[in-house]
């Protein structure tokens, strides 16, 4: 082999290594705001006390980003080659010690999965996982040492880094369980009953909702009494007040990620009676809301636990989209 395609070898693993780290990142990213919380997730984090679980989840993904970036600034020279050395021999370590932290994990939870990419990384650590992070780590100390990365000078040397990264593209994705993961989902529509949504999610978006907005002046606490879930629905009830007696503000949520679709209805505290809409909060008359039957919820079974009006039923819920 000759040293021109061995110096190709080594540029083609930084822009290869900024995507598998910034990727990285960025999965874990959209599973905080996917989940509306920072929950670790699965992963290596699972080694340690719960206490220390979010604050290394949350390093490891700035570290993620900050190497990721760093190796694509100091290959076009910036920083010299100080910065260059520091940022890829960080990297290095970074997939040498993930490297070690999987086997670990793989000894002791091996119904664990790594995290590397998000919820994608849900499958238990096998030996293509620790391959292909022991690989990153070989790939991260080859670029040590390597001069500022220019563009290629032919088209022939611009074809041979493209095969080259292409080449090592095909042996990540056949080391990784993610692929298989990501096509099963592409062609998978989970039902909604099925759906894990946070509360916290749930939360998130009636607050910012215009149900919310227009709503919430009939509420006398910020603090919800009461949360369930009925299948496809949440449901969150707020205490309030009408016409001088105690009432009951109830939502429900729809769940789903983005733009759920919210009904607002107001009971009577003592009876569960649904009661008619009063002036608004801004003083503008509101028309007598509609009864829809099929998404009226069956809230006598659900709030039977939780309070003692259980002849809650046929809540006439305004919807508005």
């Amino acid at each position: 082999m000759s040293v021109t395609v061995l110096h190709a070898i080594r540029e083609v693993q930084i822009p290869l290594l900024a995507v598998m780290l910034l990727g990285g990142c960025a999965t874990k990213l959209a599973r905080i705001l996917r989940r509306g919380s920072v929950d670790t997730g699965p992963g290596p984090t699972a080694l340690f006390p719960l206490n220390l679980r979010r604050p290394l989840a949350l390093a490891t993904c700035a570290v993620e980003c900050g190497l990721g970036l760093g190796l694509i600034v100091t290959a076009t020279g910036l920083g010299g080659t100080a910065a260059a050395t520091c940022i890829r021999l960080g990297t290095g370590l970074l997939f040498l010690v993930a490297t070690s932290a999987l086997i670990e994990l793989r000894t002791v939870r091996p119904d664990v999965g790594c995290g590397c990419f998000g919820d994608f990384s849900t499958a238990p650590v096998s030996g293509r996982t620790l391959a292909r992070s022991a690989f990153l780590a070989i790939a991260a100390l080859a670029t040590i040492g390597l001069p500022k990365v220019v563009a290629p000078k032919t088209a022939g040397d611009g074809f041979l880094l493209l095969g080259i990264f292409c080449a090592e593209l095909l042996l990540i994705g056949a080391l990784s369980p993610e692929v298989g993961e990501g096509l099963v989902r592409l062609g998978y529509s989970e039902p909604c009953e099925l759906r894990d949504v946070p509360s916290a999610r749930t939360l998130l978006a009636l607050r910012g909702s215009k149900q919310w907005r227009k709503y919430a002046g009939f509420a006398t606490s910020d603090v919800p009494i009461d949360v369930w879930r009925e299948l496809c629905w949440r449901y969150i009830v707020y205490p309030g007040s009408y016409d001088g007696r105690q009432a009951d503000l109830v939502f429900a949520v729809f769940l789903q990620q983005r733009r759920p679709v919210i009904h607002a209805a107001l009971v009577a505290a003592d009876t569960g009676l649904p009661l008619p809409w009063p002036l608004t909060p801004t003083g503008e008359s509101r028309p007598k809301p509609r009864t829809r039957r099929r998404f009226t919820p069956r809230l006598s079974a659900a709030m039977a636990p939780h309070s003692s009006a259980s002849a809650r039923t046929d809540l006439p819920l305004s919807r508005d989209l």
